[in-house]
């Protein structure tokens, strides 16, 4: 938060040095609900006993809200029974009839029967022809044992193994999905929990875990076997690592500073702060993310370069004179090579079943072309940089048309979402097989991969205020919500040539939602500002949520495969682009 005149007069009083001007990371920190409750960069005045100099400084760094949200025992089991709340209705929407339908949707063509191959073989192997009936039908006898050219790794589809490994079998489409629906459900609740800490608020919190569970892109997400959600869960799973990291972090800096400062010590660059656990914990999330996809990478930049700007402006707020150099130094460097250097050893180690057999793609490549390559690495090595250079050229080269294929501008108002399934047995129907199958002369049965409209519409405008907020006010939590949109959506326009499509914002998801909720907080106000106008504040907010809740009724049918009357479906296209 910004600095006291008391605090300010303290520190320079123990240190000799002119106290720092308001921090940039801090500033939004006296916040309730997400808004400041004085002009930024004002100071607030407080009356009472002087505090500690350790106090003062977690008051700094961390910022009162936060230090009350879990205060008492009643707060800290309402910070959890809201979030597990939402989660539960996350979880009825996912796994109520997963199965449906019993047919390999979209892309689960290659994951899913990639997967169960990872299970017998112990790596990707070819099907024979047409073996998706079959397979369907739980006949697995068209797997060979040759090995695939496959374009992305392991990681996701090993989870999606796990799942029909202990859901049922092969034979269980709610098996194949079953990790899926795993991974989506428990994104709700770390949603929740990540807002709850983002805004210090129980409130907010559960509105965006109440938003992550309704929204459309995740429900669907959630309930196809595809790699994205798997990337999204672990990228999410890391950043709330580091959220928790910039807490532990901050509070272990209070902590030392004070011990220095009270002793009468320089302060010089500030304490060591010793091993980030946290952080650790976030550069291996984040290696398993790029085990599932390569997009990882982006979300690896952006959240080390997040969590570094947070240690600089933590340093500043200690009043560490030269904090840039100190943060660079004593956090930086450290965070850099550790998050990167470990997320690469993740990375190579995820792929332990590709080097364990012999017989997958690839493998003896070094020792069929010993001439060439990267001739210093050994032979298995050789052979996996081989690999990963085809896979490059592949994913840079993939230009092939595809009818729902979507330039990432439009992605965040959905303005071309993905059709996984339109069968054209049901749309086919007609007469009595018609009446029987959906009540109508002519049926549909659609899984539209799109994000509820009006929560997406809405959250396209608070993308726009947050980025205001955070260049005008430098709030840090605009630049959280913001920085998932940034890692997982704005790369992508580099690669428009491509063939790309809009159900790859599964990634970035979780912080449009935050993104919305974060305004919604700005809309609402502190406790402190007029009675009246904070309440009809919460009312027309209250109103928006209900209709998002009410869309979202409405377009369950069509994000789950259910089999209406065509002019039902028709309903739903409300712009052509989604037809």
């Amino acid at each position: 938060m910004p600095p006291h005149d008391d605090d300010a007069s303290t520190l320079t009083a123990r240190q000799g040095d002119v106290a720092p001007s308001p921090d940039p990371d801090e500033v939004g920190t006296e916040l309730q609900d997400g808004v400041a409750t004085v002009p930024p960069g004002e100071p607030r005045e407080f009356e009472g006993p002087q505090e500690s100099t350790h106090r003062r400084l977690l008051r700094r760094l961390i910022g009162d809200d936060t230090l009350a949200m879990d205060a008492t025992p009643r707060a800290r089991l309402t910070g959890w029974l809201w979030p597990l709340a939402v989660t539960v209705l996350a979880a009825v929407l996912r796994f109520w009839d997963l199965g449906r339908p019993h047919r390999l949707v979209f892309d689960e063509t290659y994951y899913v029967k990639d997967a169960f191959s990872l299970l017998v073989n112990g790596f990707e192997a070819t099907w024979g022809e047409e073996p998706n009936p079959a397979f369907e039908a739980g006949d697995t006898s068209g797997l060979t044992t040759t090995g695939s050219y496959v374009v992305h790794p392991q990681v996701g589809k090993w989870l999606i193994a796990l799942g029909i490994h202990v859901g049922g079998g092969v034979g269980s489409s709610a098996a194949w999905r079953l990790a899926a629906a795993v991974c989506g459900v428990l994104a709700v609740l770390m949603v929740a929990r990540i807002g709850r800490r983002l805004f210090s608020s129980t409130a907010l919190g559960t509105l965006a875990g109440l938003l992550m569970a309704v929204d459309g892109e995740a429900i669907v997400m959630s309930r196809i076997s595809l790699l994205d959600p798997f990337l999204m869960f672990f990228v999410l799973a890391a950043f709330g690592a580091l959220l928790l990291d910039r807490d532990q972090a901050r509070r272990r800096l209070a902590d030392r500073t004070a011990r220095i400062l009270d002793a009468g010590d320089d302060l010089g660059d500030g304490p060591r702060l010793g091993i980030r656990w946290w952080r650790l914990a976030a550069a291996v999330l984040l290696g398993l993310a790029l085990g599932t996809k390569w997009s990882a990478m982006y979300f690896l930049a952006v959240f080390g370069l997040l969590s570094v700007a947070w240690d600089l402006t933590a340093r500043r707020s200690i009043g560490v004179r030269l904090w840039w150099r100190a943060g660079i130094l004593k956090d930086g460097v450290v965070a850099g090579i550790s998050m990167v250097g470990i997320a690469l050893v993740v990375y190579v180690g995820s792929w332990w079943s590709w080097f364990a057999h012999r017989g997958a793609y690839g493998r003896l490549w070094a020792e069929q072309n010993p001439d060439l390559g990267v001739q210093w690495l050994p032979p298995a090595l050789r052979s996996f940089w081989k690999y990963h250079q085809d896979m490059w050229a592949f994913h840079n080269g993939l230009e092939t048309p595809h009818s729902y294929a979507a330039h990432p501008l439009g992605w965040i108002v959905q303005w071309r979402p993905t059709s996984f399934w339109y069968p054209t047995e049901v749309s086919g129907l007609t007469g009595q097989a018609a009446q029987d199958a959906c009540g109508a002369s002519s049926c549909s049965q659609a899984i539209v991969a799109l994000g509820n409209p009006v929560l997406w519409w809405c959250a396209a405008a608070a993308v726009l205020v947050a980025a205001v907020w955070l260049f005008r006010y430098r709030d840090w939590r605009a630049g959280a919500v913001l920085s998932g949109i940034v890692a997982g959506w704005l790369p992508w326009f580099a690669y428009a040539h491509r063939t790309i499509f809009t159900f790859y914002s599964i990634a970035f998801t979780p912080w449009v939602v935050l993104t919305l909720v974060y305004v919604v907080g700005l809309v609402v106000g502190p406790k402190d500002v007029d009675e009246r106008g904070r309440r009809w504040a919460i009312v027309g907010c209250g109103v928006l949520v209900a209709l998002i809740l009410g869309v979202s009724a409405f377009f369950y049918p069509v994000w789950t495969a259910w089999i209406v009357p065509y002019d039902f479906w028709h309903s739903h296209m409300w712009l052509q682009t989604w037809v």
